[in-house]
């Protein structure tokens, strides 16, 4: 692999066997170059200045101090760098001072490689992002910077949601529980608005109250059906 092209990377860990691991896993998996490995602050530093690396694997726990300190240092901050940082200390208070001062990612010891390659496919994409797209949505910068919504199922919002129309919408199911209804014939049973109908079946659909099914007919659009889910469907 050519150097030339590949983003620097500066690995910050003191257990040597372990810095060589991680390297040998970044070169071997990614387009990126282990430019140095630092076994102090003191070290880390030099490096950092340098050689300006994109990227920084930084261990919390170094013989002349924390890693964490480095985050906040304004050599770290005068280039465009993302850090990963890697602690064994899974106290929040190390973790809120990493994310206050804007780590890329976490990772706690001992690090599972398939989380550090994670990690790493999420740096390399953030990269493209940010070398081709002018503009992203929510969903792409959820997934690029690790937020939690992101994996996280959104929890279905109560907002604009009646009690006595929900009740409404779901009696139709539970009367009709083997019947796959349409938006058209829910609306007429429930004596409600199209545009609530659909309201308040995607938040039976989100709520798990009922599932959807796809019809397809020989012209146009599928339609969409919605049937009650029971505890083997």
């Amino acid at each position: 692999m050519s150097h030339n092209s590949a983003l620097n990377v500066v690995i910050v860990e003191d257990e040597p066997y372990l810095a060589g691991l991680h390297r040998d896993f970044i070169e071997q998996h990614f387009h990126l170059h282990v430019a140095g490995i630092a076994a102090t602050l003191e070290q880390a530093r030099s490096l950092l200045q340098r050689h300006q690396p994109r990227l920084v694997l930084l261990d919390n726990f170094l013989p002349d101090g924390q890693g964490v300190d480095l985050l906040d240092d304004p050599l770290l901050k005068s280039f465009d760098c993302s850090v990963i940082f890697i602690t064994a200390a899974s106290d929040m208070q190390t973790c809120s001072h990493a994310m206050r001062s804007g780590a890329f990612d976490y990772i706690i010891k001992p690090v599972s490689f398939h989380r550090l390659r994670s990690s790493l496919e999420r740096f390399m994409q953030l990269v493209e992002t940010l070398r081709h797209v002018k503009v992203v949505d929510q969903q792409a910068l959820d997934r690029l910077f690790n937020r939690a919504s992101s994996d996280i199922p959104p929890t279905p919002s109560l907002k604009g949601i009646e009690p006595k129309t929900l009740a409404l919408v779901q009696g139709v199911f539970t009367a009709g529980p083997d019947v796959s209804w349409s938006v058209e014939e829910i609306v007429a049973e429930a004596g409600i608005s199209k545009t609530t109908g659909r309201r308040y079946l995607e938040y039976c659909v989100e709520t798990g109250f009922i599932s959807v099914e796809m019809q397809y007919g020989n012209i146009g659009h599928p339609r969409r059906l919605y049937r009650k889910k029971t505890a083997g469907r």
